[in-house]
């Protein structure tokens, strides 16, 4: 029996669903031509899998009859296995392409959390790390342009080029909003008060109490701020 939800659609993680998209063109893959595939798109948008999530989902791919695989020498000495879309793994993979709700993008920002938790180090160590940040943004920039402008090669790759595009303008993006967060370092390190302040023997954190003063000032703030008007009103 095939895992599924309650409306006895399959329960897959969206990376099933990638990979299964990538064979729903007409040629047979390997685990290796799908990585290649993943490296010139998803990775700027959706990760990298490592190869061994790949064979593990396109494993079970095959289990619930979505695709076929065979082994293929090819004539040289190491054999590859590729794998084919089955006619019902292409009804389900258009299904979802259509009608499957959209999951909330994730953000998981590894140096803004180190911002956000400065007071365990110092400035000059955060901007070490922004710097960093800053070196990995310009690469995923210059690669994503140079993906984009060569998937203009084949208009079969036309929607994966508006992609492509999309992800040059956000590292682009990326890069501007680390350059200011580096700027802002100086004026959070003047502001933010330290261990001896005031007579403070640790790390100055407000009470949890002082939390929930500040929330329900916020919520009255939204609550008293004028309604918006349409221009088409």
């Amino acid at each position: 029996m095939k895992d599924s939800d309650q409306q006895g659609k399959p329960n897959l993680a969206a990376t099933s669903w990638a990979l299964l998209g990538m064979l729903s063109y007409e040629y047979e893959l390997s685990g290796y031509d799908i990585r290649k595939w993943i490296d010139w798109s998803m990775r700027f948008f959706y990760g990298s899998p490592a190869y061994s999530q790949i064979y593990s989902e396109l494993k079970k791919l095959e289990q619930l009859g979505f695709v076929t695989s065979r082994v293929d020498s090819d004539g040289s000495p190491r054999s590859r296995r590729l794998y084919k879309i089955t006619e019902e793994g292409m009804e389900a993979v258009t299904r979802w392409a259509n009608d499957a709700p959209l999951d909330p993008p994730v953000l998981k920002h590894s140096p803004l959390l180190r911002v956000t938790l400065g007071h365990l180090t110092n400035p000059a160590r955060l901007r070490e790390i922004l710097q960093e940040h800053l070196a990995y943004a310009d690469e995923m920039h210059r690669s994503a342009a140079k993906d984009a402008k060569w998937a203009g090669a084949d208009t079969t790759w036309a929607y994966a080029r508006v992609a492509l595009n999309w992800a040059e303008r956000y590292y682009a993006n990326e890069r501007e909003l680390t350059l200011k967060m580096i700027k802002e370092l100086d004026e959070a390190e003047a502001e933010f008060p330290r261990v001896g302040d005031g007579g403070r023997t640790k790390v100055p954190w407000p009470a949890p109490e002082y939390w929930y003063e500040i929330e329900k000032k916020a919520e009255a703030d939204d609550g008293a701020a004028p309604a918006a008007t349409s221009d088409h009103a």
